[in-house]
């Protein structure tokens, strides 16, 4: 997508971006460089890489680097900010700017010595321990994060200054969101390792950018099928509603792609106090999407239904046949740029993306014109 067609977040957080790699001094002049075109765009999906909510990875922001031990495929994505008045809803402030600098210089470097030191960590089984522990991966991470934490804690304290360390101790202790973006590129690598499969009706990419939903299929190569994106059905914080809200935007529909996030709401009945809804409804979800994929994934158990697996393996023709859209849960951005979250809600991808999938699959196998 372009600028002029480009949502309020996005080009909030564009503007923001442009501010911290320093090609202009103020977010005015910033959106005069990406008016008159001296910024190129590109999808982080086309980059292996995801992000949240607006999703802008500028050169200079540092990335978590995920590994598909089987597949032999990698996946990226920037470090979570937190809640809030942050970049990814489309925040571009002093605080914001400030505290990505903070990133950048000390909290990427000490994380990535610490991760050095340790070895590895092993995300697919964090991930299948939180949804054990309440958590659905993509909303809520407060089990996820904590875990996350305690494995890394010893490593950076033995290699960090002891200030340093404790900041960023303090730092994850009060965002319970900090796992998302492990979790977004845990799922982006592991779903990259089912892409072009020929024939295939799975679905390996659900992406919002604010204006449209896209789609990718695994037997339709790097085309996206796209559908205009709604807003979402959520709650609002204080002074806001859904007159101020932008239609659904991020990368972060990858978790639901992969079967957790929305799918996995059931793990998370305490989500429904952040999304909207009642922890029946959650149940209700889960219980859905089982009816639109092909497999339960044995590795992520949800003690509410018996510790059955997560719904696994969106197909799209199952998605058409029945008539239920993927359900998406998610946070709302305010329209306008400079903003932020306004709250969170739950949305669906469109059946047309779908449809359009298995319209093109159909013309490339001669079975449809």
């Amino acid at each position: 997508i372009e600028w002029p067609r480009m949502c309020g977040p996005v080009r909030g957080a564009i503007m923001g971006a442009i501010v911290h790699e320093g090609w202009a001094d103020t977010p005015e002049t910033a959106r005069t460089l990406a008016e008159g075109g001296g910024i190129s765009f590109a999808p982080c999906h086309h980059h292996g890489a995801v992000g949240p909510m607006a999703g802008i990875l500028s050169p200079s922001m540092p990335v978590i680097v995920v590994e598909n031990a089987s597949g032999g495929n990698h996946a990226f994505a920037t470090l979570n900010e937190g809640l809030g008045k942050v970049l990814r809803f489309g925040a571009y402030s002093a605080e914001v700017l400030d505290r990505l600098r903070w990133m950048a210089e000390t909290l990427a470097p000490a994380l990535g010595q610490a991760l050095r030191a340790r070895g590895p960590v092993d995300l697919k089984t964090i991930t299948a321990q939180a949804l054990q522990m309440g958590d659905e991966c993509h909303n809520r991470n407060v089990a996820s994060t904590s875990l996350f934490t305690r494995m890394i804690a010893p490593a950076l304290c033995r290699t960090a200054a002891p200030e340093v360390a404790a900041k960023i101790l303090e730092f994850l202790e009060g965002n319970n969101h900090f796992y998302l973006n492990l979790s977004m590129a845990a799922c982006k690598a592991a779903l990259d390792s089912a892409h072009g499969i020929a024939g295939s009706t799975v679905v390996t990419a659900m992406a919002r950018n604010g204006v449209e939903v896209g789609v990718r299929m695994s037997g339709t190569g790097d085309r996206w099928f796209t559908a205009p994106a709604v807003v979402p059905d959520g709650l609002y914080f204080p002074g806001y509603g859904p007159d101020d809200a932008n239609p659904d935007l991020g990368d972060s529909a990858i978790t639901e792609t992969m079967g957790i996030g929305g799918f996995a709401m059931a793990a998370a009945p305490a989500i429904a106090r952040f999304v909207g809804g009642t922890p029946d409804d959650a149940l209700g979800y889960t219980r859905q999407m089982y009816g639109i994929t092909l497999a339960r994934n044995s590795d992520y158990g949800i003690p509410a239904l018996g510790f059955a697996g997560t719904p696994t393996g969106i197909d799209a023709r199952r998605v058409i046949d029945s008539g239920v859209a993927p359900v998406i849960n998610t946070g709302i951005a305010h329209r306008e740029a400079g903003v932020g979250q306004i709250g969170a809600g739950i949305a669906r991808a469109p059946l047309a993306c779908f449809a359009g999938a298995l319209g093109e699959l159909g013309r490339r196998l001669g079975l449809a014109r």
